[in-house]
């Protein structure tokens, strides 16, 4: 069944949206996802034909509002064509993973064209040993990473042999909106805002006169916790931590590891903390000794997390996500100590009490100078996110997956490393602003020997792989 969604664009999208007049700041996701062989074309079209039904933004396209205070909204692709978004290339030489990276960081740097759906698939074939890429790049807006896992769920099979799906949802429909329909649409968003806000206001008066009348220390200092908070959350950013990686540049450049999930499990346990702990304290002591090797070490870096907003029964796809800024440890040599500060602040913004309030922050930001909120997200040091993936193998018309590395945007920092877990393994893609970082290969390095320092914890373990610099496919 085809899902519903909401054709205007969140307030925290729209502020991404609105922050790409500046190129630097875009909000494009890249994947790479590697088969055995090239998947049964007919099948893969036929696939992701489905999703793009399934998934009613997939056939839609972005349009700014004509009025002041009008969000931009989705509005049907009556041109939509899905041979331009799903294409299939032959390999160039050397025809291995080098080859795939170069293809997809030249990919996601490229605008997309805001006449058409904000996606764009190529499969990818005659690598080496016969295998085959599929290079996937979605606007952020269409999904978060979450998201695009259930997605990829009405694409894959659990099976080696295609599974029958059934008869072929409806195409979603509609007409673009006339000038006329733009005024009766903004009318409405504000309306149904004032309705929103004074219902708000109506839930929470009762109970903050009650919690007056019962603690009025305690609510008076309930409600300062909440502004002190909201002002955290939206704080003005005016320096770079990083002395070495304060460069920025429209170029990116494209690396990957691979972690075993087991290892990195048990090393974190024997820390007192989770997965997520492990990764950044990875980072974290990667970050570590890349600074040492420049001689600029450092005590803290800022980093940018996602934090997960979806719901159960939230539609597939969208981006259901809010974005936290805070310092991490850099200087902490030991491992565990290093993970246990990294989880104590991780944890206290999971409960932040702004998080509830982050559309209506988003809104606020909407209303300010994109050059004052967008020079802000410049001096984030990296992004780091951690992404869920399928546990179980998986196929897509008759190839298996074998693996899968996501790259998630800079928006204007140094780095963005992000890990999909698939099966027994970590895949994690590092994105690197080519000024921020003009020695990837140090920067990759050091990262490796900073999840050694981690996977450590738990004894032996299989050392982390660089597939690009070990000649693997």
């Amino acid at each position: 069944m085809t899902e519903t969604f909401d054709v205007h664009l969140p307030n925290a999208d729209a502020f991404a949206w609105h922050m790409e007049h500046d190129p630097l700041l875009r909000s494009t996701i890249c994947s790479i996802t590697m088969y055995d062989r090239a998947p049964d074309w007919d099948v893969l079209v036929d696939r992701v034909d489905r999703s793009t039904r399934l998934a009613p933004a997939f056939r839609h396209r972005l349009v700014e509002s004509p009025l002041p205070f009008g969000r931009p909204r989705w509005e049907i692709d009556t041109d939509f064509d899905l041979s331009w978004h799903l294409r299939r290339v032959a390999a160039p030489e050397p025809r291995n993973l080098a080859t795939v990276l170069e293809f997809a960081r030249n990919t996601a740097m490229q605008a997309f064209d805001p006449a058409r759906a904000l996606w764009e698939f190529t499969l990818i074939e005659g690598l080496q040993e016969g295998r085959a890429a599929l290079v996937m790049k979605v606007h952020h807006s269409l999904t978060d990473g979450i998201g695009g896992i259930q997605l990829a769920a009405h694409v894959v099979d659990l099976t080696p042999e295609p599974t029958r799906q059934g008869p072929m949802p409806p195409e979603p429909e509609g007409e673009p909106y006339t000038t006329m329909d733009w005024v009766r649409d903004g009318v409405e968003q504000a309306a149904r805002a004032m309705v929103s806000d004074t219902r708000q206001l109506a839930r929470n008066l009762p109970a903050t006169v009650w919690g007056l009348a019962r603690d009025p220390v305690g609510t008076v200092s309930g409600a300062a916790r909440t502004a002190g908070s909201v002002f955290r959350f939206a704080q003005p950013v005016s320096d770079t931590l990083s002395p070495v990686m304060s460069g920025r540049r429209l170029a990116w450049h494209y690396d990957v590891l691979d972690v075993q999930f087991a290892d990195l499990r048990a090393a974190s346990k024997a820390a007192g903390g989770t997965v997520n702990d492990g990764f950044l304290g990875g980072i974290a002591g990667g970050l570590r000794l890349y600074h040492e090797k420049l001689g600029a070490p450092v005590d803290e870096l800022r980093v940018t997390m996602p934090i997960s907003l979806r719901a159960p029964g939230d539609p597939a796809g969208g981006n259901k996500v809010t974005l936290a800024r805070f310092k991490v440890p850099i200087a902490i040599e030991d491992p565990t100590e290093r993970m246990q500060v990294i989880d104590a602040r991780c944890a206290a913004w999971r409960h932040e009490p702004a998080i509830p309030y982050s559309s209506t922050i988003a809104g606020v930001l909407n209303l300010l100078p994109s050059a004052y909120t967008g020079g802000m997200l410049k001096h984030v040091d990296f992004l780091a996110s951690n992404v869920p993936g399928f546990p179980e193998p998986v196929w897509v018309g008759g190839a298996e997956v074998l693996n899968f590395y996501p790259f998630g945007p800079t928006i204007g920092a140094g780095a963005n490393i992000t890990l999909m877990s698939f099966r027994d393994t970590c895949f994690i893609g590092v994105n690197t602003d080519a000024a921020a970082v003009p020695d990837p290969e140090l920067f990759l390095a050091c990262l490796r020997d900073g999840f050694e320092e981690v996977l450590a914890l738990a004894g032996d373990h299989t050392p982390v792989r660089l597939p690009v610099q070990e000649g693997l496919l």
